[in-house]
C-alpha cells in the first residue's frame, strides 16, 4: 500500500486529573475517531500523566486510530519548566503487546517508541507554542498556549 497522510483534527482542550489537555486526533477515516475508541483512550489518560512539579499542568495528547485494529494514545506533558514527559497506551495491536484486537482495550506497552510519522507533527508545533507563550514572555500566558494548536488538515504537507 502506498503512503498517504492521515486526517488531523483538533478537538477543544479538556481537563483531566487537574491537567489541561490539548487534543489531536489522527485517523485515515474522515469521520474521525469512533466514540467508543475515544472514550476508552481518555479513560486511560490519567495513568499517563505525571505528578505535579510546579510547571503549569499542561499535556497534549495524540489519539491515533490505525488502519487496522490498532489505536494509540501518546501523552506529552510539560514538566520541569521546559521538558516533555512521555507516556503512551495502545489497543488492538498485538505486535506492540496488546492482548487482543479490541481497539478499546488499552494497555501500557513497554516499548521506547515516541510516535509514528502520523503522530509526530504536533510535537514541533507544541514546542514552539510553549516557547512563544510560556517561556519568552515575562508573564507566561497559559490561555494563549491552550488556544494555540496545530491547524486541522492532514498530518503532513505543512510548510
Amino acid at each position: 500500500m502506498a503512503f498517504a497522510e492521515k486526517f488531523l483534527t483538533v478537538p477543544p482542550p479538556i481537563e483531566v486529573a487537574g491537567r489541561h489537555i490539548k487534543r489531536y486526533h489522527v485517523t485515515a477515516d474522515p469521520a474521525g475517531i469512533a466514540p467508543d475508541v475515544e472514550k476508552a483512550a481518555y479513560a486511560i489518560l490519567p495513568e499517563l500523566l505525571p505528578e505535579p512539579d510546579g510547571t503549569p499542568p499542561v499535556t497534549f495528547v495524540v489519539v491515533h486510530r490505525g488502519n487496522d485494529d490498532g489505536a494509540y494514545v501518546n501523552a506529552y506533558s510539560w514538566v520541569w519548566d521546559n521538558v516533555l514527559h512521555y507516556a503512551n497506551a495502545a489497543a488492538g495491536q498485538p505486535v506492540v503487546g496488546c492482548p487482543d484486537h479490541d481497539p478499546t482495550h488499552f494497555v501500557r506497552p513497554e516499548l521506547p517508541w515516541i510516535g509514528c510519522v502520523f503522530e509526530l507533527p504536533p510535537i514541533q508545533h507544541e514546542r514552539d507554542a510553549w516557547v512563544r507563550h510560556m517561556l519568552v514572555p515575562e508573564v507566561p500566558d497559559l490561555d494563549a498556549y491552550l488556544t494555540d494548536s496545530l491547524p486541522e488538515g492532514t498530518t503532513g504537507e505543512r510548510r
